[in-house]
């Protein structure tokens, strides 16, 4: 993997069937984490034999000896292929390209016990599959396993000398039962084969309910039957097998075991603890208390309190009927008296241990006009500097309204708080910042009312300001399939009786309409049935029956624009286009209207509107598309002022839609209609003999002018005649038209060669002409073209004297008054004069 630039890439060499599977690239910010995620598909290698299975995947070796290993696998994906009746199993020695088959006969399940190895020598294994139509090609090859432990070779051939085993493998094992042991592991039992010839151990296989694949729960047999299976995931339920193992082989499988939770064994509840007066009236008081510290593996759901006077030793039930709530006032007390309590909480295991004793409580009526003190101090989203505190509000308000809440703090064991919020806060909540990592806190709560700072409250159990390992927080995203907008987040721990806690702004949600929750193993997503700025806002969420799983997240504006125009964009999807709606002319004067698609599907479906008149495939045009370029066209035989106006594709994909229009009127649809007239009629002209090439002219070295041209469609007798200003000209050499190309030399060609030269081709099948003005521009270009190439064979300037004077002259293949001379003294034009004459001939 490389990561750098601004990107990360996974490069995986040599893809095989078993690097198929879900990819999460998970980014770390500090704004938070990130996670996008990918399915790849990787198709099997096709089978050399048509029908056989593919290839075998995830082959590992366990249990490795001196001469002893054990080869495990996993099936191959079959589609449409006949069943799998077996395996073989190789092996190749490292350093050397030799494959040996170890098995003579297909193994039917998918674990084999490899003999024969050389101490200290290195192998790789694979697996072929067989079925009705023939044997698979090979399985990717295992990691290099080296043959060492001598110990253990002696341990598996421990029988004594002279007694030979017994042939076979064992027979499978009896009855599995799975029980509860811890949150993270199950204790499995299991029924001893009925035959076990010279057992070494069990084989123990694990599986998630719903799951297809099996995971080996040991690497190296076990002998007894009994066994722990850890690093189960709490709250998942799990099924179990057992293989029994011996020096031949494997056993067939048991019979699986019933579904298990992984939860704790059952038991009652540890006894609640804090118990704190709320509230006195002179004849009942208002009591809370905190939970019990262990639940029990099973839901607190019932409370029992007990009351006595302070100077008595008999308790008294105070409620025969359970209460559900950790706050109770009991009636019917005598003012002035000191009186204790106690608690008992229970479970479907039955009712615990009770409380220690209160410290006793005098039945005083409150009158002070402060307010009472909060209770039920909790704690959320606890991290390595921060945390979330949170409490209820007092039951006596005192003589006014509470206002709001005072928070201190203190370390653990110091008695120095700190009020952290210098104003009242008035919610029930507070976020704490800039603890240190590591040290553990306590804090209380005061409320306030127009008459002061009331009572604090008991002071909270100590935190410790650590995250949990493998805490994940609030992640908000967009549905890619339906566009909802909603907050997921995934539990790094959960048991059965947990339950996912929704709250906006720390008041819990429940059911609301604006949003519903839903849960699926160990991740619960909050979903917004139509999601706007009234649900901006803090949104947290704690798993109830852990050890304070939670998160929260913040739904700012900007956030939420962004996903609802995702939203929009994945609830109205557009097909993409790699060019719009254009045309073109083709051969014939046929023109073809087109549209590209980034990706099309075979079940699209689409519609051509010509000036708001849906079109189909008949006489006059022709409709047709291509999935695999994503070209969708229509072709109009016949082009026409009747096909002046716009033109209109519209494209329906699964739920995607997207229609491309092209407005072709005026000057625009003129000249397309000039082309493709052009087109037909070139089309027409070459169905009978015509002119490939029309005339043109070339210029040889000997300064001949060469009227030229091409021909094509020809035959022996197609005629061919030269024309200048409507008179024939006969050549000297008659044209032969089977050569493909004719030729009118023009030889010492001056300005008597100037006129209209007409080329006329024909037969039966039609009749073509190419005409070629020679005249002003033409007539200049071809006086160029001469004077070039006689300019190339001018000779050197030579000096004569003669009766008229000195003369300077040179010599060239050929000259025409018509071309350009000119002469030079130094850098100055030299003209002619009564003392100079120029002139050539």
């Amino acid at each position: 993997m490389s990561v750098g630039g601004g990107a990360a890439s996974l490069t995986l060499p040599q893809l095989a069937k078993d690097d198929e599977g879900l990819y999460t690239i998970r980014i770390f910010t500090k704004d938070g984490t990130a996670e996008h995620s990918a399915y790849l598909f990787v198709s099997d290698v096709p089978a050399s034999i048509k029908g056989a299975p593919g290839a075998p995947m995830s082959v590992k070796a366990y249990d490795i000896n001196s001469d002893y290993v054990l080869v495990a696998w996993k099936p191959p994906n079959t589609v449409n292929e006949a069943p799998i009746t077996g395996y073989f199993v190789d092996r190749c020695e490292a350093g050397t390209d030799t494959w040996v088959q170890c098995n003579t006969a297909p193994v039917k399940v998918c674990k084999y016990p490899v003999n024969g190895l050389s101490v200290g020598h290195s192998y790789y294994f694979r697996v072929r599959a067989v079925n009705s139509a023939g044997i698979s090609s090979p399985s990717r090859k295992s990691d290099k396993v080296t043959a060492i432990d001598a110990a253990e070779s002696e341990r598996l051939q421990g029988t004594d000398e002279g007694t030979e085993l017994p042939v076979g493998v064992p027979s499978a094992p009896g009855k599995v039962v799975a029980t509860r042991n811890t949150k993270s592991s199950v204790f499995v039992q299991w029924e001893a084969p009925k035959h076990l010839k010279s057992l070494m151990g069990y084989y123990i296989d694990g599986r998630v309910v719903g799951a297809k694949e099996w995971f080996p729960c040991n690497h190296k047999p076990f002998r007894h039957n009994r066994f722990v299976v850890h690093g189960l995931i709490p709250g998942e339920s799990y099924v179990f097998r057992v293989q029994a193992v011996n020096i031949f082989g494997l056993s067939e499988e048991s019979q699986e075991s019933s579904p298990i939770a992984v939860e704790p064994a059952l038991a009652t509840p540890s006894a609640p603890y804090g118990i704190t007066m709320l509230s006195c009236d002179g004849s009942s008081m208002t009591l809370a208390w905190k939970s019990p510290k262990h639940c029990g593996g099973s839901k607190v759901n019932a409370y029992y309190i007990d009351k006595r006077d302070a100077d008595t030793l008999v308790w008294k039930e105070v409620n025969l009927a359970a209460v559900t709530e950790r706050i109770c006032t009991v009636d019917n007390l005598t003012e002035g008296i000191f009186y204790e309590f106690r608690i008992q909480a229970g479970n479907l295991a039955g009712v615990g241990l009770p409380s220690a004793p209160s410290a006793p409580m005098k039945c005083d009526a409150w009158t002070m006009e402060q307010p009472g003190p909060a209770y039920d101090l909790s704690f959320s989203e606890v991290r390595g500097d921060s945390l979330i505190i949170l409490w209820k509000a007092p039951v006596y308000t005192g003589a006014n309204a509470v206002t709001g809440y005072f928070v201190d703090m203190a370390k653990k064991g110091s008695s120095e708080f700190v009020t952290l919020n210098g104003e009242p806060v008035s919610h029930h909540y507070l976020q704490v910042t800039g603890l240190q990592e590591g040290n553990s806190y306590v804090f209380r709560v005061r409320a306030v009312n127009s008459n002061g700072v009331g009572k604090p409250s008991e002071l909270s159990e100590p935190v410790c300001a650590k995250a949990l390992p493998g805490t994940t927080e609030i992640v908000a995203g967009v549905d890619e399939e339906n566009g909802d907008v909603f907050l997921s987040f995934e539990a790094c721990e959960i048991c059965e009786t947990s339950k996912f806690v929704w709250s906006k702004n720390y008041k819990p949600i429940g059911d609301c309409p604006r949003a519903n929750v839903s849960v699926k193993g160990r991740t619960s997503r909050l979903t917004f049935t139509n999601p706007d700025k009234d649900d901006l806002g803090r949104y947290s969420v704690v798993v109830t029956d852990t050890d304070g799983v939670s998160s929260s997240h913040t739904l700012t504006e900007d956030a939420l624009n962004t996903m609802l125009e995702l939203s929009y964009t994945i609830r109205h999807p557009v097909v993409p286009l790699k060019h719009s709606l254009n045309y073109e002319i083709l051969e014939k004067g046929h023109v073809r209207f087109w549209l590209q698609a980034v990706k099309l599907s075979p079940s699209l479906s689409y519609r051509f509107i010509v000036n708001d008149k849906e079109v189909t495939s008949g006489e006059g045009q022709k409709i047709s598309h291509d999935v695999a370029s994503g070209v969708i066209q229509m072709t109009v035989d016949h082009f026409t002022r009747a096909n002046e106006g716009t033109y209109t594709v519209q494209i329906n994909d699964g739920k995607a839609k997207t229609q491309s229009s092209l407005v072709l009127v005026g000057d625009a649809f003129k000249a397309a209609l000039k082309e493709a007239e052009f087109q037909r009629k070139e089309h027409i002209r070459k169905q009978g003999p015509h002119f490939s090439e029309y005339l043109d002219f070339t210029v040889s070295e000997d300064c001949t002018v060469m009227l030229t041209c091409k021909v094509a469609n020809v035959k022996k007798d197609t005629s061919f005649h030269w024309y200048k200003e409507d008179d024939e000209i006969v050549p000297e050499s008659p044209p032969n038209v089977m050569s493909g190309a004719c030729a009118l030399p023009l030889p010492l060609f001056s300005r008597k060669d100037q006129g209209v030269y007409k080329a006329v081709l024909s037969d039966d099948k039609g009749k073509d002409t190419s005409v070629f003005d020679i005249s002003g521009q033409v007539f200049d270009d071809i006086i160029n073209a001469i004077a070039r190439n006689a300019g190339a064979s001018a000779s050197e300037l030579v000096m004569q004297c003669t009766p008229e004077g000195i003369r300077l002259q040179c010599y060239m293949n050929y000259y025409t008054e018509e071309m350009k001379t000119v002469w030079k003294h130094k850098e100055s034009k030299i003209a002619s004069s009564e003392k100079m004459r120029i002139w050539g001939h």
